[in-house]
């Protein structure tokens, strides 16, 4: 399926933009009326005229930040393009480029709360303490432990020597893989570069969970070229939480230190 956008029938390199766009909606794009945007037909464009890409690449990861399309959806797509075009994968600078753009227009037009981590898709580590605040009261009022029902699952895939862009595009693998994992809406967070954690409940098959985990960070990272910016393999390990709200917030500070 593709969406009804109107672009004109001269525009050049339309034959490789609507493959583009079919591929791309029916693979990696989660909204299809939101695709078209003139950086698109740009970059396309450059592409099929052999241009360099990396600054219609740029233009495409600002348009993709203002109208809400995270970095991981914004790489996949343009690698859709790529192998459209009968590339293996998009050039390691016009994938710079695009995290560059879409990080400019993400600070020039966000307005979201502090608990939101745009770079992974994942919550804060505000967000994680707010939500362990709540579970805390309730175990309280229930006159139950929380550290009995439930723990942290954390990931450490952090590197030396990652630039921003490397930074964002491991960012957003990593999210990718743990919203995978756990599903929409289930407690997690980047706590600092590299690192990320994940409120989970206690029971027989956490312990497969996390080697299944790591599986899935390791075949994402693959898939998104960033194995090289990460620890291999990637450290996952469950951490207990304690029985007092304010001992688990010194816990996560003390991960990142």
């Amino acid at each position: 399926m593709t969406s009804e956008v109107n672009i004109p029938s001269a525009a050049p390199a339309f034959a490789l933009l609507r493959r583009w766009e079919a591929a791309s909606i029916g693979s990696v794009w989660r909204r299809p009326g939101d695709w078209f945007t003139p950086a698109a037909e740009a970059l396309a464009e450059a592409l099929d005229s052999r241009l360099d890409t990396a600054p219609a690449a740029y233009r495409l990861g600002f348009a993709r930040a203002e109208s809400g399309v995270g970095i991981t959806e914004a790489i996949d797509d343009m690698a859709v393009l790529f192998r459209a075009a009968g590339y293996e994968a998009a050039p390691i600078r016009s994938i710079r480029s695009l995290c560059e753009g879409w990080t400019e227009g993400d600070a020039a037009q966000r307005i979201g709360p502090a608990m939101n981590d745009p770079e992974s898709g994942l919550g804060t580590q505000e967000y994680l303490v707010a939500r362990l605040e709540e579970l805390y009261g309730t175990a309280e009022r229930a006159g139950s432990l929380v550290s009995s029902a439930y723990a942290l699952v954390l990931v450490d895939v952090a590197a030396a020597h990652t630039d921003p862009w490397q930074r964002m595009a491991r960012n957003a693998a990593i999210g990718q893989s743990l919203r995978d994992a756990y599903g929409k809406g289930h407690p997690m967070a980047r706590l600092a570069d590299g690192l990320y954690a994940v409120l989970v409940e206690r029971g027989p098959d956490m312990g497969r969970g996390v080697a299944e985990l790591r599986d899935r960070i390791s075949r994402r990272a693959t898939q998104m070229r960033v194995g090289n910016l990460m620890r291999q393999p990637p450290r996952v390990w469950i951490e207990s939480l304690p029985d007092v709200h304010d001992y688990a917030v010194d816990l996560l500070d003390s991960l990142h230190r």
